[in-house]
């Protein structure tokens, strides 16, 4: 293992998003992932979930932590990616986990089984190789702005009524 890898665990651990240098695209995109037994797992693909394109189908793919204080880039490193079969005990394992980290889904009725008809998981794992070390190269990570979406989520905050309001909120 690389001397980096305590390092990746706890910044995955840690961070709800990562950034995948995706093959084929001009910046990088952003997936909520799920940190598991040393590896992410990154759902894509399907009605109403992060578009990856070209990630099922890559061997690797560089992998960018942000630090969870200062949101800047903490460590780029390449991971093999993998996808979990529909039905295969790793799959059966991962799916419930990411069900319950997929907060902003905008349905929760069948989604598993939805999940295995349209969607991948997809498995990263670090592959040791580091490419930006912490502290070191963070370039214009900074200025690269989300790519549109047609990611759900559940909708609008519902309005309190009743509720004193605070001082701030006036």
């Amino acid at each position: 293992m690389s001397e980096w890898s305590a390092l990746v665990e706890e910044a995955a651990k840690k961070s709800g998003l990562v950034w995948l240098d995706l093959p084929g695209l001009p910046q990088p995109r952003a997936a909520w992932h799920l940190w598991h037994d040393g590896s992410l797992y990154v759902l894509t693909g399907g009605e109403g979930e992060q578009p990856l394109p070209g990630l099922p189908e890559a061997r690797t793919v560089p992998v960018t932590l942000p630090s969870k204080d200062k949101r800047g880039r903490l460590i780029t490193f390449v991971a093999a990616v993998e996808q979990v079969e529909p039905g295969t005990e790793l799959w059966d394992e991962v799916a419930p986990l990411l069900a319950k980290e997929r907060l902003n889904a905008a349905t929760h009725e069948g989604r598993l089984e939805r999940w295995a008809e349209e969607s991948y998981i997809v498995r990263l794992t670090p592959t040791g190789e580091v490419t930006q070390e912490p502290g070191r190269d963070a370039g214009d990570y900074a200025t690269v702005r989300p790519v549109p979406s047609p990611a759900t989520t559940a909708g609008r905050v519902p309005r309190m009524f009743g509720a004193k309001r605070r001082k701030a909120d006036r």
